[in-house]
């Protein structure tokens, strides 16, 4: 049954039962919401108590977001950092609500975010690695301006990624995508990277081979 938390959600409880189960928490693109991801969670591992989450601040006529982007800026689309380090911090708070109020294991927690919902899993995981155990990173980068400050003294020797990207996106580059598995392997993270030939969405390949990465982290 879900629960009422400070962020809007729905669940799927997993089929192979434990005590405490390892959670997979999904964060949706900008201008989606919580039934996006949520649409192929019965094809994933059965053992995993999955919770998508809608992001905080309405967009019109539709649709949520995580942060401001504002697609009209001179250089470029400019996201509004200082909402996206809100928005870190409020899923770093749903973390814990999730722990105290579901049957989750504490020290099995992974993120999953498509786009806007990636950006946003790069800065808690990297922010905070004692909080995630894996991140399936989907069309998206490490936007360095919202991660804590000092985190790179912090310890990722727990912490996985895997990271994938079309090579046709014409929405985030995918050469944006490209600097990141030097990165992650510069601070010591476990990293995987792919590319597929597609635009800013996620190729049948591109979920199998997530699938196949995630089972055996777990």
């Amino acid at each position: 049954m879900t629960k009422q938390l400070s962020l809007f959600h729905i669940i799927k409880e997993p089929s192979i039962k434990k005590d405490k189960s390892p959670a997979l928490i999904l964060l949706h693109g900008y201008g989606s919401d919580e039934n996006d991801l949520f649409s192929f969670a019965s094809e994933l591992p059965e053992e995993l108590f999955v919770i998508s989450v809608k992001a905080p601040y309405s967009l019109q006529p539709y649709g949520n977001a995580w942060y401001a982007i504002n697609f009209d800026a001179v250089q470029g689309k400019f996201s509004d950092n200082k909402q996206a380090i809100e928005s870190r911090d409020k899923i770093l708070h749903f973390i814990d609500e999730v722990i105290e109020n579901y049957p989750v294991d504490a020290a099995n927690i992974n993120l999953l975010g498509f786009s806007q919902g990636s950006i946003l899993s790069y800065a808690v995981a990297l922010s905070y690695p004692e909080k995630i155990k894996n991140v399936i990173a989907l069309s998206g980068y490490v936007n360095h301006d919202i991660l804590k400050e000092n985190y790179n003294k912090n310890d990722f020797s727990k912490l996985a990624f895997y990271a994938s990207h079309g090579s046709q996106d014409q929405v985030i580059p995918v050469s944006w995508a490209q600097k990141t598995p030097t990165f992650l392997s510069g601070l010591g993270v476990k990293n995987k990277y792919s590319e597929f030939p597609v635009g800013h969405g996620v190729a049948p390949q591109n979920f199998m081979e997530l699938k196949i990465w995630l089972k055996e982290q777990l």
